[in-house]
């Protein structure tokens, strides 16, 4: 039974409107694969395959060379492999293609329910510059039960997050995505 809602929310968490300008989109059994890269001005493009899996966790296999053996690896320690000049912003230099162009991640729907701030819980609300942020909230999924991230920065998002909150069946794919806004 496990094994049967697993698959269903695999297939549930992106729709094939969302996926249909990407390019080189494969489905596996608790992930969608697509072909991404990271651009260096020293070496060129370092191109890979990006799995988002349903927990919302990402993970990038390098394959920049034939004799490259990175696997596994995050998209920050992907942009590292690759040269990239101005690491520490892969949500912007990762990329996949999208209608024939290079899109950053931030832009696409991929980030939908990638979920950082769960890894590290240490409770803290400071920012990297030690200013204090607005936490995130989250809400669990009627369909899939994983708990999928709002964010509370302005007053439509804190007003989308309440909605959901007060729905008993919602779920991971009534979750809102602005092409502009990113996740």
């Amino acid at each position: 039974m496990a094994n049967g809602v697993e698959k269903e929310s695999v297939l549930m968490m992106f729709s094939d409107e969302e996926l249909r300008e990407i390019s080189g989109v494969k489905r596996g059994g608790d992930y969608i694969e697509v072909t991404c890269g990271c651009t260096s001005h020293r070496y060129g493009d370092a191109v890979g395959r990006l799995r988002v899996f349903s927990n919302g966790d990402l993970e990038i296999t390098c394959e920049c060379t034939p004799g490259c053996n990175e696997d596994k690896m995050t998209p920050g320690a992907f942009e590292k492999h690759s040269g990239r000049e101005t690491a520490r912003k892969w949500k912007n230099n990762v990329w996949v293609i999208a209608n024939g162009e290079k899109v950053p991640l931030s832009k696409t729907v991929l980030l939908k329910y990638y979920n950082q701030a769960s890894k590290h819980g240490n409770g803290s609300h400071r920012s990297h510059n030690g200013r204090v942020c607005h936490r995130d909230e989250f809400v669990r999924c009627a369909r899939c039960n994983k708990e999928r991230r709002f964010r509370l920065r302005t007053k439509e998002e804190c007003l989308i997050h309440h909605n959901a909150l007060a729905d008993k069946n919602w779920k991971c794919s009534d979750l809102p995505y602005d092409k502009n806004m990113g996740v």
